[in-house]
């Protein structure tokens, strides 16, 4: 071993030298950020590469920039890119390489290319539009039809943000006194937590909207239960323009394109537009003109209201005039039309009374002829059952001459009565009876003895 050695900061003046001497110049250098934060208004950057195929790191490397050079450079690229450093951004920096023997190695940061970053957020958002239109539901926002009388409005926001305070004012101050009822859904509008907030407020709101369909009563009516909102109003009001990340995401823009309720934002700048923006049902500027399109909306629908009003009020002056014009106009032909009418009835009940006389005579002398054949009928039916009665009569007469008593007296019988009665059996009289007997000539009266 050698007598002759090094201390570690004589080893790393040696290491500085060497870097300074051999990598004088800047570089410009592609990497992804793993990590980005300020401290002491000084920007500490943790650099990465990862495979592109297996999206393995390969490469790691530790940046600085300097608070003088990063209170220049910040405004700049948030200005152009709308967004701040964070992790997972893709960028291009100007950087010489430092070796501090205290420190050790870091790359300072001099130079970032937005543009650079534009072209990867560009590439990226390009991705999820592509793939947002190949599962078919990058415009499905756009077939839904906000409600006429959209007035119930679910309010995705940061309760304490000063857009959604003006957002509810405008509302509840519009000049043309229309009432609105919002529900606030709190979410987080910027930083890494947008995603998963926002989706969670809008998962919330669709458990309401199926517990009031659950709630419908059963009817024969085939129309869906009308549910609890009309619209959902996604705001964001007092963040900078380079918190706008969060609304660039897959996950976020599947969500809200396949959401059931019209869904409008109000979340940048007029020339900051996200991928919420693109597949959301109407996209505004800000929160304020996110109510001022509420009211606006209420505005026209009233307005059709008006002048389906004016029309049918219209409609119906020009068809009761018409239809004024017509009564006149057969108010006139009237007396013409009743004296026509009168002629013809009198004609008409003339001849109907001269055929009714003409029918009753028919009938009349119909009726007499038949009378006259029954009495014919009558007359020889009564001739002949006078005929058949008198000859019966004769019969019997002559039956009851032959049988009558006087004929017998006269020809030598007598008859004996009791109190009246012939007497046939001698058994039915007896002692002390009186009896009469008739003879032709006279009547002898008699007691029983014996």
């Amino acid at each position: 071993m050698s007598d002759k050695h090094l201390t570690l900061y004589e080893l790393n003046s040696l290491v500085r030298a060497a870097i300074e001497q051999v990598m004088p110049h800047e570089y410009w250098v592609e990497a992804e950020l793993s990590e980005a934060k300020e401290w002491g208004g000084h920007c500490y950057m943790d650099l990465i590469q990862k495979d592109e195929h297996t999206n393995t790191p390969v490469a790691r490397a530790s940046a600085k920039c300097w608070k003088s050079t990063w209170m220049l450079l910040r405004p700049h690229f948030e200005r152009v890119t709308g967004q701040r450093l964070h992790a997972g951004m893709k960028v291009l920096l100007k950087v010489f390489a430092q070796f501090h023997e205290n420190y050790g190695f870091s790359w300072i940061v001099t130079d970032i290319d937005p543009t650079y970053t534009m072209g990867d957020m560009a590439r990226k958002r390009q991705e999820i539009i592509r793939q947002l239109k190949e599962e078919g539901v990058f415009d499905l926002q756009k077939e839904l039809t906000l409600p006429l009388f959209a007035q119930r409005i679910a309010v995705i926001s940061s309760a304490n943000a000063a857009g959604y305070g003006d957002f509810c004012n405008q509302l509840a101050d519009n000049e043309y006194g229309y009432a609105f009822h919002t529900q606030l859904f709190p979410a987080v509008m910027q930083g890494e937590g947008v995603e998963q907030s926002v989706i969670s407020a809008l998962n919330r709101i669709y458990e309401l909207i199926e517990d009031a369909q659950a709630a419908a009563p059963v009817t024969d009516d085939l129309s869906s239960p009308t549910p609890p909102f009309d619209c959902v109003v996604i705001i964001r009001g007092g963040g900078a323009t380079s918190d706008l990340s969060g609304f660039d995401t897959l996950a976020l823009a599947e969500n809200v394109a396949n959401f059931p309720l019209p869904i409008i934002t109000g979340i940048g700048h007029e020339r900051d537009e996200s991928v919420l923006d693109m597949v959301s049902h109407t996209r505004v500027k800000t929160p304020t003109a996110a109510a001022a399109f509420l009211i606006g909306h209420l505005r026209r629908v009233d307005e059709r209201i008006s002048d389906a009003q004016d029309s049918i009020v219209g409609y119906v002056q020009h068809r009761m005039q018409l239809e004024k014009i017509r009564l006149d106009r057969l108010s006139s032909q009237i007396p013409i039309l009743f004296s026509v009418v009168k002629t013809r009835q009198e004609a008409r009940l003339e001849r109907l009374f001269n055929q009714l006389a003409t029918h009753i005579r028919q009938r009349l002398e119909r009726q007499r002829v038949m009378l006259d054949n029954r009495q014919t009928v009558l007359r020889t039916a009564v001739t002949r059952i006078m005929m058949q009665e008198r000859h019966r009569l004769e019969m019997l007469c002559q039956r009851t001459e032959a049988v009558n008593p006087e004929r017998l007296l006269k020809r030598g019988y007598s008859i004996t009565l009791h109190k009246g009665r012939a007497v046939h059996r001698a058994e039915e009289l007896k002692a002390g009876d009186e009896i009469e007997t008739r003879l032709e000539h006279g009547t002898i009266k008699s007691r029983i003895y014996e």
